[in-house]
């Protein structure tokens, strides 16, 4: 990966719509060299996909939270399989510390929520925050040269 990609890669987190026109002009490319670079990227697994970022207030969700469960080494693949189907769970990360698993949920209401941590209950013992505020959004990570 050489610095064009990687001003690729910061333009199109900043802006997955971003034309291919766009992109080849702020990298003195043509259109068909950067869509061949992004393609590259894709297959590379570099670029995982492309979302769009949605207000989850603005749709109804006004409870968010962060909920900490601890799951036991055997239950984890019947746990990932629950995850997998409940949509308010927007990200569920295995994690070292007092907790096994760290669950980002949405919900419209704190009974929705509470009914959501009754169930998880079965999987483990649960600490739950929810969310006032956040100060720093989803973000992408920094593209930065790399080291030689």
């Amino acid at each position: 990966m050489d610095e064009v990609d990687r001003k690729i890669l910061k333009l199109l987190q900043a802006n997955a719509r971003m034309s291919l026109k766009s992109i080849a002009e702020k990298t003195f490319l043509s259109s068909p060299a950067v869509s061949a670079r992004i393609e590259r990227l894709e297959k590379e697994g570099v670029i995982t996909g492309y979302h769009a970022q949605l207000d989850p207030v603005k749709l109804g969700y006004h409870i968010l939270a962060f909920i900490n469960l601890d799951v036991r080494p055997e239950d984890k693949p019947k746990f990932y399989a629950y995850a997998d189907e409940m949509p308010n769970i927007l990200e569920c990360s295995y994690v070292t510390g007092e907790f096994s698993m760290l669950l980002k949920v949405a919900f419209q209401s704190t009974r929705e929520l509470d009914l959501f941590i009754g169930q998880l209950q079965k999987y483990g013992k649960t600490s739950t925050q929810i969310v006032f505020s956040t100060h720093v959004g989803p973000r992408g990570v920094e593209v930065e040269p790399q080291a030689d």
